[in-house]
Order: structure tokens, then sequence, then C-alpha cells
């Protein structure tokens, strides 16, 4: 990626710098659209990091909370790397619990995929569909299972 102010915003966001991330938002909030050369939106790279204060800071700068990359939402990202801070906030900022990627996977599916219990439960808690299935016919508990996690998958069923 060349110098550009979108550039500069990607670098803010990966140095954890909230106050050059603020600075250039406020100088051009369309950067909120930007994405970088693998298609991810800033505030999927932030909440992907695990950065919480800097998701709080892009979601109250405007960025949509369900936009989606060539991953999925933010919501997917933080699934599959189990931080659950960040989940928790997404959901209460209204992340959509069911937008899906084009093969029918979901946040949930996400979560039992990759063991992470703490983002199951709350998922399942803010009544995310344990029956959505994927283009294969796969609900989350079944991945689970598939992949050996049969507490985390009797937990979902």
């Amino acid at each position: 990626m060349t110098n550009t102010p979108a550039s500069a915003l990607f670098s803010a966001i990966r140095a954890n710098d909230l106050i050059k991330t603020k600075t250039l938002l406020e100088t051009d909030p369309g950067l909120l659209q930007a994405r970088d050369e693998r298609g991810t939106s800033p505030l999927i790279l932030a909440s992907y990091s695990g950065l919480l204060p800097m998701t709080k800071l892009l979601v109250e700068a405007g960025a949509e909370i369900d936009a989606s990359g060539a991953t999925g939402t933010a919501l997917m990202g933080v699934c599959f790397k189990g931080h659950a801070d960040i989940a928790r906030y997404l959901i209460s900022v209204g992340a959509d619990l069911e937008a899906s990627l084009p093969n029918g996977s979901t946040a949930l599916h996400f979560a039992a995929m990759f063991n992470q219990a703490d983002i199951v439960e709350l998922l399942v808690a803010a009544g995310a569909d344990a029956g959505a299935k994927d283009v294969e016919g796969q609900t989350a508990a079944d991945h689970a299972r598939k992949r050996g996690f049969t507490t985390l998958a009797e937990r979902i069923s």
C-alpha cells in the first residue's frame, strides 16, 4: 500500500495508536470505508487484532459493524481468534449474529470450529441460531463434533 491517508490509518491501527487514528478519522471520516490490500476494513483489522479500545473508537466514529471483508465480519473474526471481550462489545452494539459468508458460516460456526467456548456461550445467550446450517448442512455443533470438541458440541445443541 502506498503512502496514502488509508495506509496511514491502517498503520496507526496496527500500532494501536488511538490518537493518530482519531486524528486521521476526524480529518477524513470516509477512511472508515477504506480497505487494505487484503480487503480488510479498519474495524475488522482492529477487532481481529484484539484491540478493544481501537475497536470501540472505530465503532464510535461510525464504522459499519457488519461490513464484511474477505474473511467475514468483525464478529466472525473475533470468534475465530477468541477475543471474547471484543465479541461481547460487538454484540452489545448490535452486530448481526446471523451474518454469514457465502458458504453459510456464521459467527457461531467459527466459534465452534475453533473451540471458543466462552464466545459460543455469548452468542447463544445473545440469541444466535444454533440450528443455522452452512451450505454443507452442518450446524455449529456439527462442526465442533467433527473436530473432536464434543463437550462444546453438547453445549450448543
